[in-house]
This record gives structure tokens, sequence and C-alpha cells, in this order.
């Protein structure tokens, strides 16, 4: 395997485009909006010299190696070349549905296509394709080229051919596959989620800034990042829509959102890349707080 179509050319499809390529793979980084692609390759250039000061690790990546494999395009058709798939575009269920339509004329039946997305059910995405044993969710957490796991999600007929092939993909990248069943927001979701609803409820009651919320889980239970400084680098746009889709799959009040998110997203404080969310992050924000890392989720586009 040699070649990574990675569609959506967002905060995630970037961050995956970056972490095939270091690893050698050529990648095709697919994205409809021509505004988008124009930026990427400015915007790739600039995420490698964060991950080289923020990371030992990721100090010797070349950049120009790197940006090197990676071909940026608004043609869908390019993905007929791909031997891997990885779909990061917006968490929306509409536009995932067209998206796989218009794949079921491109893909052939050989391709592998991960779905990386934090909360829709993969059984109902792989139903749109007609080979769904080549459907597998993986769920890359935000920032990739900083995170070691990689949550990986069986839907109802995933092969065990599949599910072998995205584990052997994850540990080329240097992650491991945690291999988890079919459900609405999986296992990260399902809890992440709670404690990011929860903690905007603390700090709407007047219980606690969103400093001290953080510093309970920081602090207190160890934590790299508390969940509001989470919700931040997701996006709370992001977290938002998370929320519905949990709240309507499950129809249980306990994914119900706090009316201070939605107020915040209506205001345009969307967190990290507004500027301003629970925290202040002036206009240049960097894509993680200094000098930490967290768990966050996919789709923050």
């Amino acid at each position: 395997m040699a070649t990574v179509g990675v569609i959506g050319a967002g905060v995630m499809g970037k961050d995956v485009a970056l972490a095939c390529a270091a690893r050698g793979y050529e990648v095709i980084l697919c994205d409809s909006e021509g505004l988008v692609l124009k930026a990427a390759p400015g915007q790739l250039r600039r995420l490698i010299r964060k991950y080289r000061m923020m990371s030992a690790t990721l100090s010797e990546w070349n950049a120009e190696e790197i940006l090197g494999r990676i071909t940026c395009s608004p043609d869908l058709d390019r993905m007929a070349d791909a031997d891997w798939i990885v779909e990061n575009i917006v968490e929306d269920r509409e536009a995932k549905r067209e998206l796989y339509l218009r794949l079921r004329d491109v893909c052939g039946a050989d391709v592998r296509i991960a779905v990386n997305t934090s909360c829709l059910p993969i059984t109902r995405i792989a139903s749109l394709m007609p080979y769904p044993q080549q459907i597998i969710g993986m769920h890359f957490m935000n920032p990739v080229p900083l995170i070691d796991g990689v949550e990986v999600i069986r839907g109802h007929h995933t092969s065990d051919g599949t599910v072998q092939a995205a584990e052997s993909f994850a540990a080329s990248l240097g992650k491991q596959a945690i291999v988890v069943n079919d459900m609405p927001g999986f296992v990260s979701n399902r809890l992440s989620h709670l404690f990011m609803n929860e903690a905007a409820f603390l700090v709407q009651d007047g219980v606690a800034d969103a400093e001290k919320v953080d510093a309970v889980f920081t602090l207190g239970y160890g934590h790299r990042m508390g969940p509001l400084a989470t919700a931040d680098l997701i996006g709370l746009d992001t977290v938002v829509n998370s929320l519905a889709v949990l709240y309507e799959e499950f129809q249980d009040t306990k994914f119900r959102c706090c009316p201070l998110l939605k107020k915040m997203v209506d205001a345009g404080l969307l967190g990290r890349k507004s500027g301003q969310g629970f925290y202040s992050y002036g206009t240049h924000a960097d894509p993680i707080p200094a000098g930490r890392t967290g768990l966050a989720e996919a789709g923050a586009h």
C-alpha cells in the first residue's frame, strides 16, 4: 500500500494527511472548497513547524519531504487511486450520505474506507456502499500527530480482514488501534461529551469558572487537559453538533446540550479556531495549549 486518500482538508484532514505523509505514504488531500485547498499548503507547512517544536519525536520531520508527498485536489475521482481512504468531512448525516453515494461510483471493491467520525454509526454509513465489509471507523484524535491511540470501530458488516488491515494501518502511523464495537459516540464521545457538557453546566450555574473546573481534572485527577480546554480545542460548534447526534440517536436526556454552549456558538465563540471560547487564544492560536496535549475528537473542520 502506497497511497492514502484523505477527504476533507479541515483541521482533522490536514493532521491525518501530515501523519500519513510523514510515514512515507503518498497522500491525495481532497476538498470541494477551493479556498480551503488553496490555503492548505501554507497551513500544512505551519503545522509541521509547530509540531516539530512541540514534540521531540517529531523534531526530525522534514517539511519538504512531507509536503512533497501531499497532493491537494478538488477532484473526488482521484480517490480511485487510493489504497486506503480516510474520510474527515463535517459531522453531518446528509453531507456524509451525499459523499458516500458519490464514492460508490469512484471506489473499487478492493479499497478500504476509514470513517473518521466521532459520533455517527459506522453501520449506517457502510450501508450506503456496495461493499460494507470494507468500511470501518477510525476515530483519530486531535492533534493527530501527537496522539498515540486510534479508536477503531467495527461496524456490523466490517470483515475481520478490514479490522486487521486497520490495525496494521494504525501501526504503520506509529499508533495503537483500540478496537470497539459500533454504537453512536463509541467509547470516546459517549464519555467525553458528558464531561464537557456537564462542565459547561457548572460554569453556567456559577459553581466555578472554567479555569477551576479544568483544574479539578488536571491537578486533581491528573488529566492532561480539562474538559473545557478540550472543548475549545475540538471547537464548541462541533461539540454542540455531536451532542445533538447523541441525543437524537439515544433519545436520552443526559445528552441534552447545555444552553451556554449553544449561546457561545451563536456568538461565534467557537474555541481555539475562533480565538475565543472558554479561554482566550489570540488571533493565531496554537493547535493545542502550550506544553500540553490531550485527547480530543474528530470532525473539527
